[in-house]
C-alpha cells in the first residue's frame, strides 16, 4: 500500500509587512550615535559625577588596566 507525500509549500516572498522593521530600531541607534558623537565633539559638555573616593579609585585602576 503507498503513502501519499506531502510536498512543501513554496516559501513565502520577501517584502511584506513582517520584514519591515520598527520604526525605534532605526531610531534609538541613530540616536546613540549622535549622542556620542556630540560628546566626542564637545567633551566639555560631558560632566563627570562626583562621587566618593572608591569610585574613583575603581576608575583609575580601571584605566591602568586598560593602558598596558
Amino acid at each position: 500500500m503507498s503513502v501519499p507525500t506531502h510536498t512543501r509549500p513554496c516559501p513565502a516572498t520577501r517584502g511584506g509587512a513582517a520584514d519591515r522593521l520598527p520604526w525605534w530600531a532605526l531610531a534609538l541607534p541613530v540616536l546613540a550615535f549622535t549622542a556620542l558623537l556630540a560628546l566626542i565633539l564637545n567633551p566639555s559638555d560631558a560632566h563627570a559625577a562626583t562621587g566618593g573616593p572608591a569610585i574613583a579609585h575603581l576608575l583609575e585602576r580601571v584605566q591602568q588596566l586598560t593602558t598596558r
